[in-house]
């Protein structure tokens, strides 16, 4: 069992104790008593969730990168935001912040990128004629 895992398993018990002591303690205190079966699907639904919330999360922190920023150089994608001279742009599903290495370039244009510039990329405009 990985440690994510475990703390996910942890905190699941956690959280049902706090269900139970809510409604078992809380709620007929303010006048509110639901029966056991009402406590019972509450508890089985926040498991399910739990359980569904933490298959997600695992599948996205598996997920590699479509995109590394040192195999971005001759990338081709396609301006999202008005390069003017800075705005985004979107490579392979992934939005990246990219300036522009001259003139302004509109949303909807397909763009290259010619260099990195720290995080950011530098893109010009890919031309049809490739110039």
């Amino acid at each position: 069992m990985t440690a994510r895992l475990i703390l996910a398993i942890v905190s699941l018990i956690l959280e049902e104790a706090a269900i139970a002591v809510i409604v078992l303690m809380g709620l007929p205190r303010l006048g509110i008593n639901l029966p056991l079966p009402a406590l019972i699907a509450v508890m089985v639904l926040w498991l399910v969730y739990a359980v569904v919330t933490y298959r997600i999360g695992s599948s996205a922190l598996r997920r590699k990168p479509l995109v590394s920023l040192p195999d971005m150089l001759g990338g081709r994608g396609k301006v999202v935001r008005l390069l003017a001279p800075e705005g985004l742009v979107r490579i392979k599903g992934e939005l990246w912040v990219a300036k522009s290495a001259g003139k302004q370039i509109d949303v909807g244009k397909e763009i290259i990128v010619v260099e990195q510039d720290g995080l950011k990329l530098v893109v010009r405009e890919n031309h049809p004629s490739g110039g």
